[in-house]
């Protein structure tokens, strides 16, 4: 801007000293907002964005008034095509056949009045007044439109949706359930919240991230169940990201979090729709966040990441013992492999006399001790898994079994690794795979490893040691000032027919007791 301040005062003084007969007629304003002039407004949008070279800037005649009109879009963000048939048809051909009565034309003015309510047939339709709100806009896929002697500049809706199908979700599969995930387009997300159902109340307030590059975040909350103070909280940590970019919801996981030096995620993310409409249910807040197909849900618990949507589609029963399952599961995980290390270094006289034989017949001539050999293997599963999924999908699940199988069965055979370890080894895998949340999973990956240096030094001990101050970690934790190790601290009775255990429906007529729900009853 201070190149074109300087700009135009030489240019002003050329033309005085050359000819001194001539009138000048300075621009009204040269501060970034549009003033009327067509010359001067087209140049200053040409100066700020024209050295992009998928800009295309377009100038024509309005009818046959002889008005000075131009576009500019983006091209692959604009929708050619609505740009032609909904724009420079409107203006250019039907509008002198149409409209060439209207008296303002014999002038030489139109009313922005009537250009927006009478000729351009598009939905959405703004003004703007500064450069910089026009290039935000049109870099966004919008097409801007200059009129000559107006001083107001017309943004129209043409983005183009280039988007994929709505498909299920690749890391939440489910035997038994709606086979729907989001998708990058924040608008469909939000569509497919609404056709859950016919529902009033569900609120959807938009923000925008990002300071260089602008994003739409939308939050979703049931208006009449939510507690209040929830949702500010929730709104006020999403206005003090100050971020130049927010790619993925991600990153907006990791700037709202209660305490981002824990290993434990605050904020659950998923990619199904029916599990936001459940949370939603309960007084939780849902975040979506332009091109992601994530989803977050505030505030969590440590027993949801353990839960799945299939719990409520399957009777009482099987959902409760899947369940029962999964916590197991995810005990098996965390304290297998140091519970092991512990046992075979420390305290091999609690094992019964005819296993500890056994196993000790397996270790002959294995050169490490039981953390290295544990390391090993560990190391091998945890390279192996993530190769897995970076190959394209035909290759990886089969390079991953393959490659596991070769590599503990040729270990064992030169005896580096001992048979038992190895079965300790892939049943802590197995384990791990059985956690419906990947990201859970990571944490007790991370954790596994932990145990296992505790139990190398202290044995047992230091297993019981490990254990007891990740509980008190755990109960020290808030998830946007719900307490993560909820329902059992603070213990409340009701709140455990859907712990560990999935009560018949029947039976669940209250919402959580935590969430300080406005209707804390399950009713319509």
């Amino acid at each position: 801007m201070r190149w074109w301040k300087s700009k135009i005062k030489q240019s002003q003084k050329q033309a005085i000293q050359s000819d001194q007969t001539q009138e000048y007629k300075p621009f009204q304003d040269s501060t970034g907002h549009f003033t009327g002039d067509f010359t001067f407004d087209l140049e200053l949008v040409r100066q700020e964005i024209s050295h992009n070279s998928d800009v295309h800037f377009r100038e024509f005649d309005i009818g046959r008034t002889g008005i000075r009109a131009a576009i500019i879009f983006v091209e692959g963000l604009s929708d050619k095509e609505l740009i032609d048939k909904h724009i420079m048809k409107s203006l250019m051909v039907d509008f002198f056949d149409e409209y060439k009565q209207e008296s303002s034309y014999v002038k030489g003015t139109i009313s922005k009045e009537f250009i927006k309510n009478q000729v351009l047939s598009l939905s959405e339709v703004k003004e703007v007044h500064h450069i910089k709100e026009l290039m935000l806009k049109v870099l966004t896929g919008s097409t801007a439109l200059l009129i000559d002697g107006s001083s107001d500049v017309f943004i129209l809706g043409t983005t183009k949706a280039n988007k994929r199908n709505i498909e299920e979700p690749v890391s939440e599969a489910l035997v038994r359930g709606p086979r729907v995930g989001f998708t990058e387009i924040l608008s469909d997300n939000t569509a497919l919240l609404r056709r859950h159902g016919e529902n009033e109340t569900l609120s959807l307030t938009k923000f925008q991230v990002g300071k260089r590059a602008k994003k739409d975040l939308v939050i979703a909350y049931i208006n009449d169940i939510a507690d209040p103070e929830l949702v500010e909280e929730v709104k006020k940590r999403i206005q003090k990201i100050d971020i130049d970019n927010v790619p993925e919801s991600g990153y907006v996981e990791q700037l709202i979090e209660d305490n981002y030096l824990s290993p434990f995620q605050q904020v659950q993310s998923t990619e199904r729709p029916d599990r936001v409409i459940g949370a939603l249910m309960e007084g939780r807040v849902a975040i979506l966040l332009d091109g992601t197909p994530f989803a977050l849900i505030v505030p969590v618990t440590f027993s949801m990441l353990l839960q799945s949507p299939e719990d409520y589609y399957e009777r009482w029963i099987p959902g409760t013992l899947l369940r029962l399952l999964r916590f197991g599961a995810a005990f098996v995980s965390l304290l297998t492999p140091a519970s092991y290390i512990s046992f075979i270094s420390f305290h091999s006289g609690l094992i019964p006399t005819k296993l500890a034989m056994s196993i000790m017949g397996t270790r002959q001539g294995v050169p490490f001790p039981a953390l290295i050999e544990a390391l090993i293997m560990e190391i091998a599963i945890e390279i192996l898994r993530e190769a897995g999924l970076r190959l394209p999908k035909p290759i990886g699940p089969a390079m991953g079994i393959v490659g596991g199988l070769i590599i503990g069965q040729a270990a064992v055979e030169a005896g580096i690794i001992s048979p038992i370890m190895v079965i300790v080894v892939a049943l802590t895998a197995i384990s791990s795979f059985a956690i419906p949340q990947y990201s859970a999973g990571i944490t007790l990956r991370i954790l596994r490893f932990a145990a296992m240096f505790c139990a190398a030094v202290f044995g047992l001990y230091g297993v019981i040691l490990f254990f007891l101050l990740l509980c008190s970690h755990v109960v020290k934790l808030k998830s946007f000032g719900v307490p993560y190790a909820s329902p059992v601290v603070p213990y409340r009775l009701n709140d455990w027919k859907d712990f560990m255990v999935r009560m018949p429906l029947m039976m669940m007529k209250r919402r959580p007791k935590m969430m300080h729900t406005k209707n804390p009853t399950r009713k319509g």
